[in-house]
């Protein structure tokens, strides 16, 4: 007992350390010393096994009890503890990094190694991979709706050998490396682990004679032709999901799914929130100045809208349900926001500006509001400067 290593030393954590940090530390000590990422190390091998001895322990709060009572006298024959060993349903090492790190992990994904899942047998159907594909969409479909048809490059199932990937004719053979598990075993004594098959990739099945139109693979590249439907109310990053539009399954599975990513352009006129729409419209200056009505462009077409006289610019006006509608969730319909612009007229002949002119000598300073505001504003500010320096 006196030649083993404080188990708090060996996880480098406190005696005062969480679960959460105690299972954390566990976890980066064991990546680190894990014996298919050190091939051929003893050191290295007999490092995991230590760390999985102490998380064993410390993981368990009346074992870790135990522990800072007695030390590694708790765990010696006859000494108060639980016997020597692993205990706990562990039955060595490995299960313990595997019940840490969740029983789908696979050590060979997380170190480059080959496919596979585990101790699992990889030789059964296998679903097609997710393909995604970004699209650019105008602002007009996004907004309202449109269809598309779209041709990709997808794997599909070889036609010619069925997607076994054996020549016509002939059939696969039983790997004679692994005899058919997909699996061979690694290690010795305490530790054993179970690795990708390196003959058969975890098939457990070999190929003597590939099928010459798919190369062995089971599939083939294709361009396909998929007709899609662009629902109303898209959003740049919102996505379509396609069931079993991608890539074909190995041995007989089924195919995986198509993803498709939306990018909507932008506008020049509309602009989106949502599901409302903004603009800017401009109002001519006498319209804005006696009251009228307009017309405003909107989503579903024209619009009108009553201008109340003075009218300033800036001032929004809202046309309810002329906004984007939401068919794909069916949350209704948005609303547009029209800020008005009060728009002067410009090439002005030589008569209209004298019209303008006489017009204009009729007016006083009552009928600006906004400039009688800020003329009053500057005069305070002037007085109050005046006043200080005098003092």
């Amino acid at each position: 007992m006196a030649d083993k290593r404080d188990y708090y030393e060996i996880l480098g954590v406190d005696k005062g350390a969480s679960a959460d940090q105690i299972k954390k530390s566990y976890r980066k000590v064991a990546m680190k010393f894990h014996p298919d990422k050190n091939p051929g190390d003893a050191a290295a091998e007999e490092s995991f096994k230590e760390a999985s001895e102490a998380y064993e322990v410390l993981s368990d709060e009346g074992k870790k009890a135990k522990y800072d009572q007695f030390g590694h006298q708790a765990f010696a024959p006859g000494g108060g503890g639980f016997g020597g060993g692993f205990g706990g349903g562990f039955h060595d090492a490995g299960d313990i990094f595997e019940q840490v790190f969740g029983g789908g992990f696979n050590i060979n994904d997380l170190f480059g190694g080959g496919g596979g899942g585990g101790r699992r047998r990889s030789n059964g159907p296998a679903r097609g991979s997710d393909l995604r594909y970004d699209l650019d969409v105008d602002f007009e479909e996004a907004a309202l709706g449109s269809r598309r048809t779209l041709t990709l490059p997808v794997a599909e199932t070889c036609g010619s050998c069925s997607g076994s990937g054996a020549e016509p004719g002939t059939s696969k053979s039983t790997c004679p490396t692994c005899r058919g598990q997909g699996q061979v075993s690694a290690g010795g004594g305490f530790i054993q682990f179970s690795q990708t098959c390196p003959t058969c990739g975890g098939a457990g099945e070999t190929i003597t004679n590939p099928c010459r139109a798919c190369n062995g693979a089971g599939s083939v590249k294709e361009r396909k032709t998929i007709k899609l439907r662009i629902p109303a109310g898209v959003e740049s990053g919102s996505r379509q999901r396609l069931p079993g539009k991608g890539e074909a399954g190995a041995r007989g599975g089924p195919a995986g799914d198509l993803f498709i990513v939306f990018h909507v352009r932008d506008h020049d006129f509309f602009k989106r929130n949502d599901l409302d729409i903004y603009c800017e419209v401009p109002v001519p200056f006498h319209i804005a100045m006696l009251g009228g009505e307009i017309q405003v462009p909107t989503l579903h077409g024209g619009a009108k809208i009553k201008v109340p006289a003075g009218t300033e610019s800036g001032k929004i006006f809202r046309l309810r349900g002329q906004g984007v509608s939401d068919t794909a969730h069916g949350h209704g319909k948005g609303d547009q926001n029209v800020m008005v612009k009060i728009e002067v007229p410009v090439r002005l002949s030589g008569k209209e500006k004298k019209a303008m002119q006489e017009l204009c000598d009729k007016l006083h300073d009552n009928h600006f509001e906004e400039t009688a505001k800020m003329n009053k504003m500057a005069d305070k500010f002037y007085e109050r400067k005046k006043k200080l320096e005098s003092e």
